[in-house]
Formats: structure tokens, C-alpha cells, sequence
């Protein structure tokens, strides 16, 4: 692998750039809908929103909020302030007020680029907030600046800041599911180290690729997706905004014809079960990627079998950017998190820091240079998450004889059965290969004081409750004796985050007199 050699002085809104100076200022972009933007247009719309927010008094390294769905204001208001030596912030656009208000507040933003049908809950948590915020809205407002307008009215080019490769260029909150959300500060160099090390070591993304991502951008899965990898080598990034509904995807592919598709293993499962979908045309996709939560190995040849496509599952944190553990085109094995990605270490630790014994499971420890810098105001968790190099990411794996790692859940997630560990994760796989289930979660619970196994299945049969014998055989026949459901449920639907991962901690139940056990961490990709 050779890392980008990125000078001293750099400044990562020049990915721009380069592709200008490469003669593809004419190449399109991004396409939204029927809209275009070439590379050129771009890098104009990102020095004329740079050129804005500092008109509008935001200073170097001050905080720019972003509540914006997938639109080309998107990367215009993102580049233009890291170009402007700002730092924005994009943020979840499912958030509600309170969550805005606590995010001004932790941030210290002075301004906030929003879209226009979520300007009422953005000006809820401004107006709670009482200090002065710049509110830009995308589509124009009363009360507001118009984004299309500062464009127009601020045109012009815009130097880059001098910025070292090593400040600060953007955060990314984690999604908090156990807590309020975490400032997770990259730098300048992030970006081009997972565009080299995922972008163009494992996928191979060339300038004639054409991206659609499930995921959106302000999530650093869906941000490598749709942003940097394919403006790292002049490819075109396909935007979908509004919710990813399964038809509304499979539609995408057909009119825009990607050659590379990223989603997670909720989306891919339901795009399966879509009306008709064996009859879709996926012919224009060379791989498909998926992160999120660990990909059932039964979805994966579902889903070859289906479109005669590959998967590359692999596994990566807001706190590491992107990917850095996957399988690879050349090198896979259904089910399993694949092997390091160039350019990372991993290594699998006890509770005492102490290393694990080959094939036992252990803690997951990553480093690579795409790895925080440290969270916002909250130095006690920065210490408890990195470790020199090293960064904890929650996860509990083990690595199997042919270097392939698997994922055994979270750490929250593991149970401990009559003294012995059980992986939800292998359960969940292993159930997801009855015929009967379409979906499936596995929690603990508390019975009496002592911890039992539940699955929660989604199914169609008309009379699931005569099912539990089976799936409970079905496990026990395939697992180990002891791991399998001694309790099931049934749901219509699974309870997931906005990004598609299951909320297993929503499912968790506790018998009369008992106290439920803390909800899992949810910051993976």
C-alpha cells in the first residue's frame, strides 16, 4: 500500500482540485435526481460557500452545523468550509430538537446550514439556545440566508486555508445510543488515508466508477461512499435523498447504473424480499459493499444467487472513518469480517489488556492513521478508547486459522450461559438460515436472576409460535448444544437505528424485580 504523501501544508478540500488539474473539470460529479454538477461547478460552489460562511463572521476552526439530506448542497457547504479553514459538523437529519440543541451547545457552532423541511426543529434548539447562530437554509426561508443566493452573491475563488495536514478538518458525532452523542474529531489527513488504504487498495474505485450509497453522508460510512472515494479519483457519486426504501433503490440502479453499490445488511435483505426483484437489472454493478452490522452469510449467497453479485462485508467506526477490516474480491469468506485492510493492524485483547490466545475471543483493537484525534470535551472517554496507537473499538472477535475475522457482537452484546460465552452473532446467522425467517435479533434476559437467551424472528408464517421446537433444534444441531433460543418471539419488525442496525438493546426484557443491563454502543458504521 502507498499512503498518500500529503505535504506539511495541506488542505483536504483540495480533493477538488486535483481533479481539475487531472482535466476532468467537465466530468459529472454528482447526480441528484436530474441534476448534474460537474467537478468544476463544485469546487466553484465550494469556494463561494466558503467565501459565505466567513462573510457571515464564522472564524477559523469555529463549528458549522450541517442538518442536510443527500443534495449537492451537501458537499458544497462540507468542502467549502473545511476549504474556508472552517470545521463542519454534519448531523443526523432524523435528530429531534433537543438533540440539536444539545449539539449547539456542545459544539459551540455559530452557524447552521439546514434543509428547509427540517428548518422547524433546527430553529427550535436555536431559539432554546439563546446565543447567536447563523441559520442557511437550503431552499430559502424567512428569517434565514438562502444558500443558492449566498452562492451567487459570494462567487468567486477561494484559496485554500493554510491548514497542517494535522488540524482539524471536520467531526462526526457518534450516534450515542447509550448517551448523548460524541464529537469525534478527524484531521486533515483522514480522508486521503482511507481513500488509499479501502478506496483504491480493496475496491480498486477507478474514475470511470459510478457510487450510489444507501447510507447518507453525514454517516462516515456513507461520507467515504458518496464523498471522498469517488472524488479521490474523479468518479461520479449518485445522491438519493429521502428515505432508502427497498424499491426506491433497485429503481436508482436501474436509472443511474452504478457500478458500485454500498448499503448494509438490513437494506440487502430487504431488497430481496421486493416484489419481483429477481427480475431487477443490477447488470451495471462490478461490487457491492456492506458495513453497518456483520452480513449473515445466508444473505450473502441469497443475493449472489439472486444477481450474480459479490459483497465485500466488512467491518469499520466513526471513530476509525471507514472500513478497515474487509473482505476482498480475491480473497472472501461468507459471514466473516474479512482481513485487515492495508494500511491497519488489529489485535484481540483480554480484560486485563493482556493478549488473547490464538482462536479465542477477545476485545477488538485497531490502529491506522484515519483514527480520531480524540472525542470533543470528554478527555476521560478519549483515554478509555485510545491506547497509544491503539483505538477499542467495543467489539468482541476472533480470527480464525486462515487470518479471517469474525465478528462475536459487541461487548455489551456477548452472553455468558452457565459460565459459557454465546455470540448472538453466530445465532442470528445461523437462524437466518431457516426458511421460515426473514429476520432475526438475539438478546439476553434476566429470568429469576439468571441469564437466558431470547430471539426475536420477523416471519410470515400464520402461526409462528408452533416454530420455537424447530429453530430451537435448528440451533442446537448446528451450534454448539447450549447456543440456542430458550426463549422466542415474534415481531412484524425489527426496531434499527436510522442507519439500518438492529437496536438489540429496545429488545432486551426483564423479568418482575429485575433491573435491565446497560444498552449496547451503536457507533459502528
Amino acid at each position: 500500500m502507498a499512503v498518500p504523501a500529503l505535504p506539511e501544508r495541506y488542505n483536504v478540500s483540495t480533493i477538488l482540485d486535483r481533479n481539475l488539474e487531472a482535466g476532468r473539470g467537465g466530468k459529472v460529479a454528482v447526480r441528484s435526481g436530474d441534476r448534474e454538477v460537474t467537478y468544476e461547478q463544485l469546487l466553484a460552489d465550494a469556494c463561494a460557500a466558503g467565501r459565505a460562511f466567513r462573510a457571515l463572521g464564522v472564524g477559523r476552526e469555529q463549528r458549522i452545523l450541517l442538518v442536510l439530506d443527500d443534495t449537492p448542497a451537501f458537499p458544497a457547504a462540507f468542502l467549502g468550509a473545511i476549504r474556508a479553514g472552517l470545521v463542519p459538523v454534519p448531523l443526523n437529519p432524523l435528530f429531534k430538537p433537543d438533540d440539536y440543541h444539545y449539539l449547539l451547545a456542545d459544539s459551540d457552532a455559530r452557524a447552521v446550514v439546514v434543509d428547509l423541511d427540517l428548518l422547524g426543529k433546527v430553529r427550535e434548539a436555536v431559539a432554546a439556545r439563546g446565543d447567536p447562530v447563523e441559520l442557511i437554509t437550503v431552499g430559502g426561508a424567512e428569517g434565514t440566508h438562502d444558500f443558492d443566493e449566498l452562492l451567487v452573491e459570494h462567487a468567486g475563488e477561494l484559496d485554500p486555508a493554510g491548514s497542517h495536514r494535522d488540524d482539524p478538518a471536520f467531526w462526526l458525532y457518534s450516534s450515542g445510543s447509550t448517551g448523548r452523542p460524541k464529537g469525534v474529531v478527524h484531521l486533515q489527513h483522514d480522508l486521503p488515508y482511507t481513500c488509499q488504504t479501502y478506496g483504491s487498495d480493496v475496491l480498486g474505485i477507478r474514475s470511470d466508477d459510478v457510487c450510489l450509497s444507501t447510507t447518507k453522508q453525514f454517516h462516515a460510512y456513507g461520507l467515504g461512499n458518496s464523498l471522498s472515494f469517488p472524488y479521490w479519483v474523479g468518479a461520479t457519486a449518485v445522491l438519493l435523498r429521502g428515505r432508502a426504501a427497498p424499491a426506491a433503490i433497485l429503481d436508482a440502479v436501474e436509472r443511474h447504473r452504478p457500478t458500485l453499490l454500498f448499503s448494509v445488511p438490513t437494506l440487502y435483505n430487504a431488497m430481496l424480499a421486493a416484489p419481483a426483484a429477481a427480475e431487477r437489472d443490477l447488470s451495471s454493478v462490478r461490487l457491492c459493499v456492506s458495513a453497518a452490522e456483520s452480513l449473515p452469510a445466508e444473505i450473502w449467497r441469497r443475493w449472489h444467487d439472486t444477481f450474480g453479485l459479490t459483497i465485500l462485508d466488512g467491518i469499520g467506526s466513526t471513530e476509525m472513518l471507514h472500513i478497515f477490516c474487509s473482505n476482498a474480491a480475491t480473497d472472501l469468506r461468507p459471514g466473516s469480517s474479512g482481513k485487515p485492510v492495508p494500511g491497519y493492524d488489529l489485535k484481540l485483547l483480554d480484560e486485563e489488556l493482556g493478549l488473547t490466545p490464538a482462536g479465542e475471543t477477545g476485545n477488538l483493537y485497531v490502529r491506522g492513521d484515519s483514527a480520531l484525534a480524540g472525542y470533543w470535551r470528554q478527555h476521560e472517554k478519549t483515554k478509555q478508547t485510545v491506547l497509544g496507537d491503539w483505538v477499542y473499538t467495543g467489539d468482541r472477535y476472533r480470527q480464525d486459522d486462515d487470518g479471517f475475522w469474525w465478528h462475536q457482537g459487541r461487548v455489551d452484546d456477548m452472553l455468558k450461559v452457565g459460565g459459557l460465552w454465546v455470540s448472538p452473532v453466530e445465532m442470528e446467522q445461523t437462524l437466518a438460515e431457516h426458511p421460515a425467517v426473514f429476520e432475526c435479533a438475539v438478546v439476553q434476559v434476566l429470568v429469576d436472576g439468571l441469564t437466558r437467551i431470547k430471539a426475536v424472528v420477523v416471519t410470515e408464517q400464520p402461526d409462528p409460535e408452533r416454530l420455537t421446537p424447530e429453530l430451537q433444534e435448528w440451533c442446537k444441531r448446528r451450534l454448539q448444544r447450549y447456543e440456542y433460543p430458550h426463549l422466542v418471539e415474534y415481531a412484524k419488525e425489527l426496531p434499527k437505528t436510522t442507519t439500518g442496525k438492529i437496536q438489540r438493546y429496545k429488545l432486551r426484557d426483564t423479568a418482575p424485580g429485575e433491573t435491565p443491563g446497560p444498552s449496547p454502543k451503536e457507533d459502528v458504521l
